[in-house]
């Protein structure tokens, strides 16, 4: 063999380690919009999906509900599903227990985790996550006191630790701010608090932490610019000089949105993380590698206002048969090892 094809035998090599050495880790969020079962829950607000509600929810329409979310979920990468993936509006474990176990989505062979939260209409957080690239070390719930100020009660913020394939740990907390029902002035508040519990929760981890690798994602019902988002949660678009444990919002500034509301796209769902992720570490990403998932399929026609609009599961009371009435939401991680 000659100098040079071993020359070249060695290179290729070396290119094949380095490709082995690196791999791709996805966390996706997705708000999907009641995601409802058709049964009573007496202790909850969710007569407005039964059979005999003036929508008709019925288990056809929850399956065909449960297939849409994971037709979504599988379309979002081209190779791998997600890693993590974080939803909102979801109702309980039955709910969850049909996606992952009894949809499209079971050969994917994901874990979850889900709240019980006091939301007076009983929507919850769920967290899929791979056990094979996201080892589960710890969960918690912390709860957001909303009706001590005079709000209503409203969803818990999930927090789960768990070791990816390079022994660092990933910190990961999903939310569903409360709503801006009467009113974003009025229920400003109440995510403001939201957000400040949030922030201590976080700055609490990434003060223990020798290494803190934090996603924070979820519905904050409120705009980049918002005050919860950037002076609570102090979360803004990366710049030039980047801090470790300061927080950064990869979804500000961004065209299009997660949300349509009266004509006007905008981004209610944030993608979060702190500086030590936007490093040179072992897990990494950056500005880029976050993106808004516009499928052609997740959108329709908006005859009132012109444009595209996401497709929903019903429009008013008329079933339509959609997705939801957000968009998702994707980053991607490069892990080295």
């Amino acid at each position: 063999m000659s100098f040079i094809r071993i020359l070249m035998c060695w290179v290729a090599w070396f290119i094949s380690l380095g490709l082995a050495a690196q791999q791709s880790f996805l966390v996706m969020e997705y708000n999907v919009e009641n995601l409802f079962d058709c049964r009573h829950d007496s202790l909850k607000n969710d007569l407005e999906f039964m059979p005999d509600s003036p929508r008709g929810w019925n288990y056809g329409k929850f399956r065909k509900k449960v297939e849409n979310i994971a037709r979504v979920i599988l379309s979002a990468s081209r190779e791998n599903v997600p890693d993590i993936i974080g939803l909102c509006e979801v109702e309980n474990e039955f709910c969850a227990e049909t996606l992952v176990r009894y949809s499209q989505l079971k050969e994917a062979g994901y874990e979850y985790i889900i709240t019980d939260s006091p939301d007076e209409r009983g929507i919850d957080v769920l967290l899929l996550y791979q056990p094979y690239t996201f080892r589960l070390l710890d969960k918690r719930f912390i709860h957001v006191p909303t009706a001590s100020i005079g709000g209503r009660p409203t969803r818990d913020i999930l927090h789960a630790s768990g070791r990816i394939v390079t022994g660092d740990t990933l910190d990961v907390f999903l939310v569903h701010f409360p709503s801006r029902s009467g009113g974003w002035r009025k229920s400003e508040k109440f995510r403001l608090m939201a957000a400040g519990i949030l922030k201590s929760a976080a700055d609490s981890v990434m003060s223990v932490r020798v290494n803190p690798n934090v996603i924070i994602m979820g519905d904050f019902n409120d705009y980049p610019y918002n005050k919860s988002i950037s002076e609570v949660l102090n979360a803004s678009r990366p710049g030039n000089t980047i801090e470790k444990n300061m927080l950064y919002n990869l979804m500000d500034g961004r065209e299009g949105g997660t949300y349509r509301y009266r004509g006007q796209w905008g981004i209610l769902d944030q993608m979060i993380v702190n500086g030590n992720l936007l490093g040179e570490g072992r897990i990494r990403t950056g500005y880029s590698k976050a993106c808004i998932i516009d499928f052609p399929f997740l959108l329709e026609e908006d005859d009132k206002y012109g444009g595209t609009t996401p497709y929903r599961m019903y429009n008013g009371m008329r079933y339509k048969g959609g997705y939801s009435d957000h968009l998702p939401v994707l980053l991607e991680m490069e892990i080295h090892h």
